[in-house]
């Protein structure tokens, strides 16, 4: 990851931050080495993190609470076409190039992520990228995805540049992925706590083979009163540290009250968005990585979204096997798997998008934002006591890749 503060671009590793399992939730399934998308072989992720100024929002100056995360299915030094399906579940967002993909079942360069108004810096900075390392793919639309960080960021100062972008793709890498607050999920919030960028992975056999499933989402979407975990209603039960503005805050007019208000009034009902991205190794064609896309909506379901009438759920599924299929010129061998051997993926793709959903929440922490906006973390000792008082808690043991 790249932390960019002011003019500065700075790496940063990913550090011991704590996940789902490590708090004890109850999760079905065998997670991969790091319990992420890059258990996938060939996958990688890279973010560029835009965190600068404090105060009142001036357009144009911050504050800044936002960046750009990419995928790459194959990674930076292999950019071959990879077979690849998309669902939209409701579509108030934007993923762009789903017309060709669908049309022509490829995935062409990396999956980008970003902020509602960076959509199209990103999507030129990308064929520029890709012109250079890839110019037999240059006439690619790519996939350039999004969910509005409005709420922390200026977003109307265009903050995030081409080159933002670019650094992105440079700092992908395999392994361990940072989550929460960080790249496209760094001025995002899930069921009205902070988040951000989430993953989990799962390892199973299917059609007497063992495959890996990977999920990446960039969560930004849900009402408290709606959210669950472990089918607990846990939403119900955390009814305090919504957003609220600081003492500073808030401008007349605003949406949200005080956070030293005592009268218990709550802002509006966030609509939000979510993006989803499953990958695996499992030969798949296009058709049934659109069947797989579908099935992340119902891990999504698992935490209690309802895919509201202003929210932007888009998911996207591909394939890293039948390496070279989009070479022309003659007939192309390929494998995939019947459908009859499709079930355990699709389990493992609802299991891996819950525990995504629910990491992108527990890795992120308390943010104060554009005017003053302060969205708190998910408070993880209680969490863990309404786990313990539905006998849901279980041991935890470090999670796969800290």
């Amino acid at each position: 990851m790249l932390l960019v503060v002011g003019a500065l671009v700075l790496p940063a590793m990913a550090g011991a931050q704590q996940r789902a399992r490590d708090l004890g939730v109850p999760l079905a399934g065998e997670p991969g080495r790091y319990n992420a998308i890059t258990d996938v072989p060939g996958v990688e992720v890279g973010h560029v993190t835009l965190i600068s100024g404090e105060g009142r929002l001036i357009r144009g100056q911050g504050p800044v609470r936002t960046g750009v995360t990419a995928i790459l299915p194959r990674g930076r030094a292999n950019l071959d076409p990879v077979f690849a399906g998309w669902f939209n579940l409701n579509g108030n967002g934007e993923m762009t190039g789903t017309a060709w993909m669908e049309d022509s079942g490829f995935l062409t360069g990396p999956v980008m992520l970003t902020n509602t108004f960076s959509v199209g810096t990103v999507r030129d900075a990308t064929i520029a990228w890709q012109i250079e390392n890839a110019p037999d793919y240059y006439l690619a639309l790519p996939v350039v995805a999004e969910t509005s960080d409005r709420l922390l960021n200026d977003r109307g100062g265009f903050h995030v540049t081409a080159e933002h972008a670019v650094q992105s793709l440079a700092a992908a890498r395999g392994g361990p992925v940072e989550e929460g607050a960080v790249g496209a999920g760094t001025g995002t919030i899930c069921h009205q706590f902070k988040a951000g960028i989430g993953t989990a992975s799962r390892q199973i056999r299917a059609g007497g083979e063992a495959y890996s499933v990977g999920v990446l989402v960039q969560c930004n979407y849900g009402e408290r009163r709606l959210l669950q975990v472990a089918g607990i209603p846990v939403g119900l039960a955390l009814t305090d540290l919504l957003p609220c503005y600081e003492t500073e805050g808030p401008l007349p007019g605003s949406a949200f009250p005080r956070c030293d208000d005592e009268t218990g009034e709550e802002g509006p009902e966030p609509g939000g968005s979510i993006i989803i991205v499953v990958a695996t190794d499992a030969p798949l064609l296009p058709h049934q990585l659109r069947r797989v896309a579908v099935r992340a909506s119902l891990g999504l379901a698992r935490l209690g979204s309802i895919a509201g009438n202003s929210s932007g759920d888009i998911f996207l599924a591909f394939s890293t096997a039948n390496p070279g299929a989009s070479g022309g010129g003659a007939v192309r061998p390929l494998e995939m798997l019947p459908n009859e051997a499709l079930n355990p993926i699709f389990e493992a793709t609802v299991q891996a998008t819950e525990e995504a959903i629910l990491n992108s929440m527990i890795a992120a922490e308390t943010m104060v934002g554009a005017d003053f906006l302060k969205v708190s973390a998910l408070p993880h000792d209680r969490l863990r006591e309404l786990l313990r008082r539905h006998n849901r808690l279980e041991a935890a043991p470090p999670s796969p890749g800290r």
